[in-house]
């Protein structure tokens, strides 16, 4: 009776639940990415250790469905004219590492003995990239919004579009099989009507509908963000019926609610729901990992590992090098492509039951995976702190000038600016627009196009830029300025909790920044650290505003007040 009641899916799902909680607060103590824990208990939930998972179906629909809303809220936050601006470099990049990839594995196959038919399936499995996984950690560090960051997401669609092309393909020639994976089949007319199609209805969504019906749904917002989910959920499995797959569907849906004044709500009530239902998809990927299968070829994935690791980040750096973007921003977004995806398992294990790969084919591939997302996920969290070890080595990779980064730096060099304001989200624009008011000199930064756009738009100067990059803080125009303000709230990144205040304050001063530095804090502890990191000031939004309401309240003097527009945007940090 009781090994039947822990077979039961619910009881199933409360086991896991009741394991992750324990992993993760052991990974926590160790200083490990959760993505790790997450994975790490679907290993010892799986078939290698303890085989707690018996529920394949539920769990795998409540990945599912975690995909559908992460790419959801991914989406919702996309503006239209960014899209356009970094189409180029998205698809060129996306392409140009899938080419490399193939060509350059087919031959490390070859290399190392494996066979014409072993090599090419090893070597297609490599090019994929898990856009779940990428797209979790950067949102986890916040920035999904940065410019690095949405070229790593253009690029993932380029590359997961790929991935839907080859199976079709593969399926046409009697190498793949309908229904495999998470793609849909049908062939490649079919799906590409299909696509231009989902595009056309989201355009007529947005133009006609959208609005009034967010307006009217709003009035219940229980119901909103049920239609938010449904709308993810609908537009998912669409995708995944025409063969374009659920990651594609759940973007367009957040697209067609981006434009609404309601995107921001329904984002803020949907990131606990798609942090729980993600936990199954990591549950479910490690779940799914033979470890039986590790022992043979441990060379061979070794050497695919470090071609991982190393080679697909290199050449995105070096496509985006030779199209004119720095090389900070190429590093970065390379580090997203330096680990393989679930679906390379997938696309090997079809060619494990059609007969074509041995299953010692399918270990290598496990073994990639495993090495490849671990080491990955680590390379993303510390992703700064590596970029300063090998920067001295990635001057080959950047065209003088950078003509293709979104910043007018060179403009501003010589400008008298009093003040400079890192962060130009709710709380940066009000100082910005009053300082502006009273007459004194500011110029904004901020790493998120979208955000320095808006800026512009409200009349303000700013550039883009990153307040971790020691090049890009030394050059700015800190000779006249009187004060360096940062309204960047500390956002714990992984194993390194970086705070970009403290680091800020440090590369200003190591550039002979002789003014007085000022840093918000929403969280009292931090206080004393930042006066003893070096700042001046020490703004405290809430304590600040209460004070203030409470002068009101008692009859100080109000003093002329500057009318706001209204910002939509978070504020965001400056790395």
């Amino acid at each position: 009776m009781t090994d039947v009641l822990l077979h039961t899916p619910f009881a199933e799902v409360a086991v896991l639940l009741v394991m992750a909680a324990a992993i993760g607060l052991f990974g926590i103590f160790l200083r490990q990415p959760l993505i790790v824990s997450f994975i790490a208990v679907g290993l010892v939930a799986g078939p290698s250790a303890f085989d707690v998972v018996h529920s394949d179906a539920q769990i795998d629909l409540l990945s599912e469905l975690g995909i559908a809303v992460l790419l959801f809220l991914v989406g919702i936050k996309l503006d239209v004219k960014l899209i356009r601006s970094l189409g180029a470099v998205s698809l060129l990049t996306g392409l140009g590492q899938v080419a490399f990839t193939s060509v350059f594995g087919y031959l490390i196959g070859l290399a190392l003995g494996l066979g014409h038919v072993t090599s090419l399936y090893v070597a297609v499995a490599l090019t994929f990239s898990s856009t779940i996984i990428i797209v979790k950690l950067l949102s986890d560090k916040h920035e999904i919004d940065s410019l690095h960051g949405q070229i790593a997401l253009g690029f993932l669609i380029v590359q997961d579009l790929v991935v839907v092309l080859a199976m079709i393909v593969l399926s046409a020639i009697g190498i793949g099989a309908a229904g495999e994976g998470s793609h849909g089949g049908g062939s490649v007319p079919v799906v590409l009507g299909a696509g231009v199609a989902m595009v056309a209805i989201v355009v007529l969504f947005v133009r006609y509908v959208a609005d009034p019906l967010t307006e009217r749904l709003a009035r219940a917002p229980e119901l909103l963000v049920i239609f938010a989910i449904a709308m993810a959920a609908m537009f998912a499995a669409a995708g995944d019926i025409v063969g374009l797959g659920k990651e594609v569907g759940g973007l367009l849906a957040g697209v067609a609610l981006a434009s609404t004044p309601y995107r921001e709500t329904i984002a803020a009530r949907l990131a606990p729901l798609r942090d729980f239902l993600l936990l199954f998809f990591f549950i479910a990927l490690g779940s799914a990992l033979d470890l039986s299968l590790l022992g043979a070829h441990v060379t061979g994935a070794i050497v695919f590992s470090l071609f991982v690791l190393i080679g697909n980040p290199l050449i995105v750096l070096a496509i985006m090098g030779s199209m004119g973007y720095r090389m900070r921003t190429g590093f970065l977004a390379g580090l997203t492509v330096a680990q393989i995806s679930e679906f390379s398992l997938i696309f090997v294990a079809m060619g494990v039951s059609l007969g074509h790969v041995q299953e010692e084919a399918l270990g290598l591939v496990t073994m990639v995976g495993l090495v490849t997302i671990a080491a990955s996920t680590y390379m993303i969290t510390y992703s700064h702190q590596l970029y300063g070890l090998v920067e001295p080595f990635l001057g080959i990779f950047e065209r003088k000038g950078t003509p293709r980064e979104p910043s007018e730096a060179r403009a501003h060099r010589d400008e008298g600016y009093k003040v400079i304001i890192f962060g130009l989200g709710r709380f940066g624009t009000a100082i910005g627009m009053r300082l502006q008011k009273r007459g004194i000199k500011v110029l904004g930064i901020d790493f998120n196009p979208l955000a320095v756009r808006r800026w512009r738009e409200l009349g303000l100067e700013t550039e883009f830029g990153d307040a971790t990059d020691p090049e890009f803080v030394a050059e700015l125009p800190l000779a006249r300025a009187d004060w360096i303000v940062s309204t960047v709230p500390l956002f714990p990144t992984g194993l390194s909790h970086e705070d970009t205040r403290t680091t800020l304050i440090q590369l200003t001063r190591m550039s002979g920044f002789a003014g007085r530095v000022a840093v918000a804090s929403h969280h009292p502890k931090d206080t004393e650290n930042l006066f003893a990191s070096g700042a001046d000031v020490v703004l405290e939004p809430f304590q600040d505003a209460a004070d203030r309401a409470v002068d009101l309240l008692c009859g100080a003097p109000e003093e002329d007040r500057t009318e706001i527009p209204h910002i939509e945007t978070e504020d965001v940090q400056a790395v």
